[in-house]
């Protein structure tokens, strides 16, 4: 993949439009399930969805996220897992070998996810000084995930502000002053056991930070409890929406979720301080 790679066009250095920028916050943007490939059928599941609709809503829903989240020094974009919503050229996931509802060919899919991640990217590197982007693999994508890490490298190796996680670990980590924060997509480890997967992996950041918290995705849903998730011994841990329609699979199976997506701000000594929403019909 890191040879296939060479060939793909580098991203030049961009400029930043914003002038000041708060050295002591970060803001987080989880995505929550991107799901890129999926189809829906409004008769079936109450929305229309496909790559189209997607490309349309991605990129004004993450646009008004960092237009209306302070100009931090450093901002974390956080694919939460099933970038993809499916993996091979038969559209089905990889590990249950489960049949999905697919918009198009695979290849037309890679083109608009790439687009939706590039658009991300450029759209947070005219606010923030420094953007870092981890990409994790999901129960959906666990090829794609893959191939995404180590193009976007490649894509943004000449662009010293954006950095890209290359690690294929299912449990990531980042730390920013007082903040230790643990990134999984859910689909692996239950919630109860986090905090000391948490304290095993990050014996050191543990020790020396005040405010830890886990970000999950998976479950397409919002488990916030005030702003800080659910609490357990340590840390907290906090579920996502998905911005996108719910697909038939998980309609049949009763599940429901609003959709939205979030800007989450973290300061250096105190914490999680303010977050923004923006809503899909604010978009529509």
């Amino acid at each position: 993949l890191s040879d296939l790679a060479q060939g793909l066009p580098k991203i030049p250095k961009a400029k930043r439009e914003t002038s000041k920028v708060d050295p002591d916050l970060l803001t987080v943007y989880p995505l929550g399930d991107p799901h890129i490939g999926l189809l829906t059928y409004t008769p079936e599941v109450g929305q229309d969805w496909d790559l189209k609709f997607a490309e349309e809503v991605f990129l004004p829903l993450f646009h008004n996220l960092v237009t209306v989240a302070p100009p931090s020094n450093e901002c974390l974009i956080v694919d939460l897992g099933d970038f993809w919503h499916y993996d091979g050229m038969d559209q089905r996931t990889m590990r249950s070998g489960h049949k999905v509802d697919a918009d198009g060919r695979p290849s037309k899919m890679v083109q608009v996810g790439f687009r939706i991640m590039r658009q991300m990217i450029e759209s947070a590197l005219k606010v923030h000084k420094k953007v870092h982007v981890k990409v994790m693999p999901g129960n959906h994508d666990d090829l794609g995930s893959i191939f995404l890490r180590v193009a976007l490298c490649h894509i943004y190796e000449n662009e010293p502000r954006v950095t890209i996680d290359e690690s294929p670990n299912v449990f990531q980590y980042f730390t920013w002053g007082q903040n230790l924060l643990g990134i999984h997509h859910g689909d692996k480890c239950r919630a109860q056991q986090l905090p000391m997967v948490m304290a095993a992996d990050q014996k050191e950041a543990w020790g020396a930070t005040k405010f830890r918290k886990w970000l999950i995705g998976h479950f397409h849903n919002d488990s916030s409890v005030i702003y800080n998730g659910k609490e357990f011994q340590g840390c907290t841990a906090e579920t996502f929406r998905t911005i996108v329609a719910n697909e038939g699979y998980a309609h049949e199976a009763g599940y429901r979720s609003d959709q939205d997506g979030k800007a989450i701000v973290f300061h250096k000594d105190h914490g999680e301080i303010e977050r923004y929403t923006v809503n899909i019909s604010q978009i529509r």
